[in-house]
């Protein structure tokens, strides 16, 4: 493990996710849904961000000004590339929490967000951090955070430590990282064969590690073989959170709010006998075997009267941001899947269908003669935002500006496709954040921008692409074994895409 990595994994590098967590835009609804005032955000900071496509996506779909690091070179650069390719006001750089926290030419800000990496560093980093905040995040200003929480990981915490141990001790020096860990995974399984005390008693440990020999060995590597890994209590957090002056807002999480698809009623009736709401945060934790938080504090909680609350809900603006034929009307919470009401659901959904955003007041106006009261309205719009199958909507004048970032982010993403297959997010201005576009959707898109005007031409040249470079598609999992199969394959995902998907893409933005 390298030096300046202080124990961080730099081996291979971390998986290219997004995290629509950190879309500043989203603070807005969860703030509203908790009866709180939200900071207009115009400074955003990430720190630790990986690849960098949160950070570039969210910086490119809106006007912030954004500041981040991470403290990998190779992941920085990558993400300093597509910075210049956006244009966006953005500033990235590759220092350690130590030397950019103490950078004397940075902005206060409305927004700082660490995504996956506080559960990861030492305490020493989550000092250098915390006084950070304290300095930089302005009064009303708001921190996302997510970590590994306990109870969820109490019984993994031994078995992380047994993985670990073995890369270490009995690992093969000379094999890179990937390769080390399936040997340890591969060991873990060989204990868990001999039906050890342990495995008993926690069975669901087994399940864990078989399903970790399916993920990618760049997440697991970040995920579990850090040299510093550490589950932390809601209430351990709390103390940290102290010195900066931070009050816990509520989780990012939209379905965390919903407590009947979390908790079944004698649970919710005991937290409701709970005035203490730090309190109550550690129980809930206990009740839903909470795994991983992610939550917003607040610099300065303020509460908004209800009729304030009201007013500024029915304002904001949302949109259907996937196929309106995709939409399933269950959503996975605590208690399993949950089935949502058809009566109050599909017509909103329909409303909506034709991909157009409208304020939660003009759906109130479109729906009267449903039947469905506004908290009703309310309750719907924040299930499906909390499942992304809605989005927040930003202001015309944002969008008009943003579009131009987002067009030239776009297209480089669009470019990159042609010989890679990490990045499947495409930026919208319309949301200030990222929708979902797969390797091969880009190229349908790249395509388009070419001048193909028929899906037949979008397979076409997606298929040339792939023929150049000796690859192949798959299909139900499986390769294609020849190029008339693959041709055939793509024109019938394009003809899918040119139905589903480009209607959402022209809603969202990404094209016009």
């Amino acid at each position: 493990m390298s030096e300046w990595s202080a124990g961080y994994v730099a081996d291979i590098g971390y998986t290219y996710g997004y995290y629509t967590e950190l879309n500043p835009l989203r603070i807005r609804m969860a703030f509203l849904n908790a009866g709180l005032v939200f900071p207009e955000v115009g400074h955003a900071c990430e720190l630790g961000f990986g690849q960098g496509l949160s950070v570039n996506l969210h910086a490119a779909a809106s006007l912030a000004e954004w500041h981040g690091t991470d403290f990998n070179p190779s992941q920085a650069g990558f993400a300093q590339e597509m910075a210049t390719a956006s244009g966006a006001k953005i500033q990235l750089r590759d220092q350690a929490f130590a030397e950019f926290c103490a950078r004397d030419d940075l902005p206060e800000f409305d927004s700082i967000g660490l995504h996956g990496i506080w559960s990861w560093i030492s305490d020493e980093n989550r000092h250098i951090i915390v006084d950070f905040i304290r300095r930089k995040l302005k009064v009303g200003g708001v921190l996302y955070i997510s970590y590994n929480t306990q109870p969820g990981w109490a019984s993994m915490v031994p078995v992380r430590d047994l993985l670990t141990e073995y890369n270490e001790v009995m690992g093969a020096p000379g094999k890179g990282i990937a390769a080390r860990i399936g040997d340890s995974l591969d060991f873990a399984s060989k204990l868990f064969a001999t039906n050890p005390s342990y495995s008993r008693i926690n069975p669901q440990v087994v399940e864990r590690i078989n399903k970790m020999k399916e993920q990618n060995r760049s997440y697991v590597a970040h995920e579990y073989f850090n040299r510093d890994w550490l589950p932390m209590s809601f209430a351990d957090m709390a103390r940290w959170m102290e010195p900066a002056k931070l009050n816990y807002a509520c989780s990012t999480h939209y379905l965390d709010h919903i407590e009947n698809i979390n908790m079944n009623e004698a649970q919710r009736a005991l937290i409701n006998e709970i005035t203490d709401p730090m309190f109550k945060e550690t129980v809930r934790d206990f009740m839903v075997n909470q795994q991983f938080r992610r939550d917003y504090w607040v610099r300065g909680s303020r509460k908004l009267a209800p009729l304030e609350q009201a007013d500024q809900i029915r304002e904001q603006r949302v949109m259907l941001a996937v196929p309106r034929a995709d939409v399933a009307l269950t959503v996975m919470a605590g208690l399993g899947e949950a089935s949502l009401q058809e009566a109050v659901y599909c017509p909103i959904l329909d409303v909506l269908a034709d991909y157009k955003p409208r304020t939660i007041a003009k759906l109130e106006q479109m729906l009267v003669g449903q039947d469905i009261k506004f908290a009703q309205l309310v309750q719907a719009v924040f299930v499906l935002l909390g499942a992304n199958t809605l989005q927040a909507v930003q202001e015309d004048a944002v969008i008009n500006k943003a579009r131009i970032q987002t067009d030239k982010l776009n297209s480089y993403i669009c470019r990159v496709a042609r010989s890679r297959n990490e990045i499947n997010y495409l930026a919208s201005p319309v949301t200030g954040g990222a929708v979902t576009v797969t390797r091969i959707g880009q190229l349908f898109l790249l395509a388009r921008a070419l001048g193909r005007k028929t899906p037949a031409e979008w397979a076409k040249y997606a298929a040339d692409v792939f023929t150049q470079q000796g690859q192949r598609i798959l299909k139900e999992g499986k390769m294609v074994e020849t190029a008339e199969d693959e041709l055939a394959e793509l024109t019938a995902q394009a003809e899918k895409f040119a139905e589903k998907m480009l209607p959402v893409l022209k809603g969202v933005g990404i094209i016009s």
